[in-house]
């Protein structure tokens, strides 16, 4: 799928990219999902979606920002059928996967862009929409020279709170603590928003990373924070 011209956000500065390109092999079952013309992947546009057409009037709608194979977003739709998820990632196997898995499971509530998350957030979902975004174990870039590539920034809190409803909430879980307390005093230092650690949700599955970082012995953190009505615009 070609990247209409200009399709990068904003939100952080010119030729930064909060994520890293992974090179896999694609499978069988990816390779004929993403062959299949599926009406569940939504092209890349620089226009906005028209959310209620797309799920429904009234239809809550939480997007994901990384959804790695996309196990763990099956899950959630399956469980909560009642909210609309908008699934973006850049790898394009996890989107095959994420496909396919939408196909065995009869799944109706999920969408799927292959492309930068913030340059969709930015040019395809209008402000105010969302109920919700989600971020689980985005890349902690641990280097210092890194940091200006982590996910977790001014400019995309920005964005981020522009496109979602007065109230709505970002959850994030990380497995590095350094990412954690960074987190969180990003966020203390933003207007208009509020939040901190929480518990680990039950609604939130285990992923394929997360397992192996707890056979690691490292730490999970839960994080949610939400915007105020000023936030939001």
């Amino acid at each position: 799928m070609t990247r209409p011209p200009g399709m990068s956000s904003t939100a952080v500065p010119r030729g930064v990219r909060t994520y890293k390109p992974r090179r896999s092999r694609i499978r069988a079952r990816e390779a004929a999902a993403l062959a299949s013309d599926s009406p569940f992947l939504l092209p890349i546009a620089m226009e906005a979606l028209d959310l209620a057409a797309v799920w429904g009037p009234g239809v809550p709608v939480v997007a994901e920002i990384g959804f790695g194979t996309g196990a763990a977003t099956a899950l959630m739709a399956k469980d909560d059928p009642a909210t609309g998820i908008l699934a973006i990632d850049v790898h394009t196997p996890g989107v095959g996967d994420l496909l396919w898995r939408i196909s065995r499971d009869g799944l109706t509530n999920v969408r799927v862009v292959e492309a930068d998350a913030l340059a969709v957030l930015e040019y395809m979902v209008p402000p105010a929409s969302l109920a919700g975004v989600r971020s689980f174990f985005p890349d902690p870039w641990p280097k210092t020279r890194h940091h200006k590539r982590r996910l977790v920034q001014v400019g995309v809190l920005d964005l981020v709170a522009s496109r979602l409803e007065a109230g709505g909430w970002w959850h994030l879980a990380t497995d590095w603590v350094e990412y954690s307390e960074w987190i969180e005093e990003t966020f203390a230092a933003s207007a208009g928003w509020s939040g901190g650690v929480v518990g680990r949700p039950v609604s939130r599955p285990v992923t394929r990373y997360e397992a192996r970082a707890l056979r690691e012995g490292r730490t999970i953190t839960d994080l949610e924070f939400r915007t105020s009505a000023s936030a939001t615009g």
